[in-house]
């Protein structure tokens, strides 16, 4: 027997029995010993099966179930594998997986995510794939096509290959033209803590979507909820890591002379500042990029110490980050006095 030679083929029972996933490419039919001509006979109206999408049987003559769809539209985005099949190592031999060839995006994606603000799975008219740019497909039937030029990493939910929340909310809102149902979306990755508004607003970004009003809109209210949620964060920080009470949300200013910049926290008697960096990449925001460096080195020629903290760090690494604070309120005490600013009340 050569590798060219067809198998017997197997029993349909055996391929649509109890338990199976009762959706496969005409490949993996053929693969399992089923010619083409039988796979095109049984597809025929009002016959066992049916063809779901051009190259995907579905096993049975009823209705598909959210499963069967969602792994139909990947079989169909990259039949060479198949849905649930590991990537396979990449063909230059360097051990390391292949880019992958599609995965669920969009709103199905952020469904999967556990989103309660998307449409159940059977409610979607069509499920977004995201597939490389150069891939030649069409949407068509339940798969809808979104390409990209570069894919991000997927995430296994429920066995699937799924696209990351913000890569997932970015091509769900490239085709929504509702302001209420975008603000909700982004309201929830937030407070569900799904993901930080930068990641949101850097896809947005590279989406060229920040041009819609609609969506600069509900990215202005999603970079409030998110600072609003960083500072509840910081507060618990310092009150159950036993920090020093500082002075919240304080100016700075040289007495008598310029304004030194915005603190979300300061603490006087140790010349430590503390600023949330809740800045998110947005189109033409150089002079935003260089008043921050501008006031950091500024207050660091004064003596003054800045800690610098992002809301991602907050959420996965408080402690470490108290430990920042604190290791800087200690260091205090061997440097030089920091020169005397105002503090006002902001």
């Amino acid at each position: 027997m050569t590798h060219n030679t067809p198998l017997s083929p197997r029993p349909l029972h055996d391929l649509t029995g109890r338990g199976r996933l009762r959706v496969m490419t005409v490949a993996r039919l053929r693969a399992h010993g089923v010619p083409t001509a039988q796979v095109t006979e049984q597809c025929v109206p009002s016959g066992p099966w049916q063809q779901l999408l051009p190259g995907v049987v579905l096993l049975h003559p009823g209705p598909p179930t959210s499963e069967e769809r969602l792994h139909a539209v990947l079989m169909y985005a990259a039949r060479e594998r198949g849905a649930g099949v590991p990537a396979q190592p990449a063909a230059d031999g360097s051990g390391a997986p292949a880019p992958p060839e599609a995965m669920i995006t969009g709103l199905a994606a952020l469904t999967l995510h556990g989103f309660s603000s998307t449409p159940p799975l059977p409610s979607l008219d069509a499920i977004d794939v995201l597939v490389p740019r150069m891939r030649r497909l069409r949407s068509t039937g339940c798969a809808r096509i979104v390409r990209g030029l570069s894919l991000p990493a997927p995430e296994q939910v429920t066995g699937l290959p799924v696209a990351p929340v913000a890569r997932a909310l970015a091509d769900a809102v490239a085709g929504l033209s509702d302001a209420v149902i975008v603000r909700r979306l982004m309201t929830e990755a937030v407070r569900g803590a799904y993901c930080e508004p930068a990641a949101v607003v850097r896809e947005l970004n590279q989406a060229r979507l920040l041009s819609r009003p609609h969506v600069v809109d509900a990215v202005d209210s999603l970079l409030a909820e998110g600072r609003a949620i960083a500072e509840d964060r910081l507060y618990r920080m310092v009150r159950e890591h036993g920090l020093p009470d500082p002075v919240w949300n304080v100016d700075l200013r040289l007495p008598g002379g310029p304004y030194l910049g915005g603190l979300d926290a300061y603490w006087p008697d140790h010349a430590v500042a503390l600023e949330l960096d809740t800045r998110a990449p947005r189109q033409n925001d150089e002079a935003q990029w260089s008043e921050y460096a501008r006031k950091r080195e500024h207050l660091e020629r004064l003596g003054i110490t800045v800690v610098h903290i992002t809301p991602r760090k907050l959420r996965d690494s408080v402690e470490q980050q108290a430990a920042v604070v604190r290791t800087a309120l200690m260091a205090a005490a061997d440097r030089e006095p920091a020169a005397y600013v105002v503090v006002l009340p902001r």
